[in-house]
């Protein structure tokens, strides 16, 4: 192997580069292929963001990659209200599915509450804790 395929740790803008160089690649077998972030904040008077939930619209599906919500603010129905913005968004783009994972000293419960239904758990991931994935049907 030469010197010029040694792997190096990237940069945020390589992260970016390589992530659309896929989305490309992918869209030429999935012509009809959708790929679109999501960004829901809510935000206190201040002007502060105290919860968010980040996607993406991947083909007939939103996977949901993050779901926060300030500390001193849960329990207020704000987690709540991101991820029914985030279905409303999901049936809008025609997605079929939703899906998302968590681990247990997150919010495991939460996600069944509102319909998502666990579909694999890792053991130990992080040592000591489960790791769930979801799948809601739209």
């Amino acid at each position: 192997m030469s010197e010029s395929l040694k792997p190096t740790r990237g940069t945020n803008e390589d992260a970016v580069y390589v992530r659309n160089k896929l989305i490309e690649f992918n869209s030429k077998h999935t012509p009809n292929g959708t790929y679109e972030e999501l960004c829901l904040t809510l935000t206190n008077d201040e002007g502060d963001i105290v919860a968010g939930l980040n996607g993406v619209v991947r083909w007939n599906w939103l996977d949901v990659d993050i779901l926060w919500v300030a500390d001193d603010c849960r329990g207020r129905g704000m987690g709540r209200t991101l991820l029914e913005e985030a279905e409303l968004f999901a049936r809008a783009k025609a997605c079929t599915f939703i899906k998302l994972n968590t681990f247990s000293f997150q919010a495991p419960e939460f996600y069944k509450k509102y319909g998502y239904e666990v579909i694999a758990i890792i053991e130990d991931a992080p040592i000591g804790y489960k790791h769930y994935f979801y799948k809601k049907n739209l």
